[in-house]
């Protein structure tokens, strides 16, 4: 019974790039993934999605079937169909050990989802009740926390982990999925930068929820102490707050998505 050797699959990749001269760059290219992924497969580290074995074994010159067992077959000589069979499942289980890699990524990020609401809601129960003043600053204090609350629903359990073949295989500036509708101006998503803007937006949503409010605070009494007009204050604060989430948020998408596009 034929089974996908991930070292052998490795190092037949490699033998037939090179023999079709091409880089992992210059391949990666005509698949739309990144050079680290096919770097990836050549070590063995992990094969492609099942998705990408045919337009693959298209660009090497090779059957599907070659590819999976990791060598060229005779012209005259095919596998016997059980074992064809059993390389193509081979590949399913494969993909199926990706998603549930994928899940075990997102319920870790949950975790932290929920650590970071535990750690406001004490936060507000503490600056509401012990001192009374941030009961009246709601809109600036509370305004980059929720904010962060609300798109954390939604980049960390409901966000696609992967995002369509058409992202890869055309340049597009925007990202629309249910109510989520981003336009970055420059920013092409695809999914070999969208991985890295997944995780800063995880990141940003978990510790503007956490970290905010105790930012805030120290701020709004640091100001009175000096003795800030109230005016002046707000005007500070309004700003701080826009900039935690325009700056926090926004200008990481555009940074990530241009250095990994």
């Amino acid at each position: 019974m034929h089974k996908i050797d991930n070292e052998q699959f490795g190092q037949f990749l490699l033998q037939l790039r090179r023999e079709k001269a091409l880089t992992q760059r210059e391949l990666a290219e005509r698949l739309y993934v990144s050079d680290k992924a096919v770097s990836k497969w050549e070590r063995g580290l992990s094969l492609p999605d099942i998705a990408l074995l045919q337009p693959l074994a298209g660009e090497l010159g090779v059957t599907v079937t070659e590819l999976l067992s990791g060598q060229r077959l005779p012209r005259d000589q095919s596998l016997p169909m059980r074992d064809v069979e059993a390389l193509v499942g081979g590949a399913l289980h494969l993909t199926a050990e990706e998603q549930a890699r994928q899940r075990k990524h997102r319920q870790m990020w949950g975790g932290r989802y929920v650590l970071a609401a535990l750690a406001l809601a004490l936060e507000v129960f503490f600056l509401r009740n012990v001192i009374p003043i941030f009961a009246d600053s709601a809109v600036m204090l509370w305004f980059p926390s929720l904010f962060g609350a609300g798109f954390g629903v939604y980049f960390i359990f409901l966000a696609k982990e992967k995002l369509p073949s058409f992202y890869d295989q055309y340049k597009i500036n925007f990202y629309s999925d249910g109510i989520l509708r981003m336009n970055v101006a420059g920013v092409h998503f695809n999914n070999r930068n969208w991985p890295h803007i997944l995780r800063a937006a995880r990141t940003w949503c978990c510790a503007a929820m956490a970290g905010w409010v105790p930012v805030f605070a120290l701020l709004w009494l640091g100001m009175e102490r000096l003795r800030f007009p109230e005016m002046a204050a707000g005007l500070v604060l309004l700003f701080l707050s826009l900039a935690a989430i325009l700056g926090g948020l926004f200008l990481p998408v555009y940074v990530l998505g241009r250095k990994y596009e």
